[in-house]
């Protein structure tokens, strides 16, 4: 596929996923955030205690702000990504209720004078999504130019729905696959073949039903 046939694919494919979004209630989007929600905060503890970048929700996508409240109550600072310029990698600066928003890009607010923050986690709403971790966003490489920028990587976890799941996106040099990617299904691992289905965390014990090693805790930690 030509560079061209490509751009005009992802659009095609980003559009038809924002509307199947769109399609879904209320409840069920708020159902599946709550599981999804669960899933987070038990499979990966270590995000209580570490400096989280999230994105305010836009078009059905998973509202990560009810956990963020969550891990903020247990000692994270979290943080939301700020557009700088195009073709520029984002920044990103310290949030909680209080500090002051103004509306950036397609009205997504961003906090205007709060410190900047560098996340050593990122929850990264995704579109799509292919069975390799890859993301379809909205085609501007904010994320993917913000990540590679980095000094060091943080630990990046795909958030998204199974109605998402592509068989590729057709990755390119620039794109930057998931750590870990995480659904109302439960949670998937990316290794070197691929995504691997890890399942649901056990709600009593707090671990998967298969034995995993989670992000362990060099991610968190600095």
């Amino acid at each position: 596929m030509d560079a061209t046939s490509l751009k005009a694919w992802r659009r095609a494919e980003r559009e038809r996923l924002i509307a199947a979004r769109a399609a879904l209630t209320p409840e069920t989007l708020d159902s599946w955030r709550r599981r999804m929600d669960g899933f987070l905060e038990r499979s990966f503890p270590g995000l209580a205690r570490c400096r989280l970048a999230f994105c305010w929700p836009i078009k059905g996508e998973y509202d990560a702000r009810h956990l963020a409240r969550t891990l903020r109550e247990r000692g994270a600072l979290t943080a939301l990504p700020v557009v700088v310029a195009p073709k520029t990698p984002l920044k990103f600066r310290a949030w909680h209720p209080g500090v002051r928003l103004e509306k950036g890009p397609l009205d997504i607010p961003f906090p205007s004078d709060s410190a900047e923050v560098v996340p050593n986690a990122v929850l990264l709403p995704m579109n799509g999504w292919d069975r390799q971790g890859y993301r379809l966003g909205y085609g501007a490489g904010f994320f993917d130019r913000t990540l590679a920028s980095l000094a060091k990587k943080p630990l990046v976890i795909g958030v998204s729905y199974e109605l998402a799941k592509l068989d590729t996106i057709h990755p390119q040099s620039w794109d930057l696959p998931m750590d870990y990617v995480v659904t109302e299904r439960g949670v998937y691992r990316r290794d070197p073949e691929g995504l691997v289905f890890l399942g649901e965390p056990d709600p009593g014990s707090g671990t998967l039903a298969s034995p995993v090693c989670y992000a362990d805790e060099k991610h968190f930690g600095g």
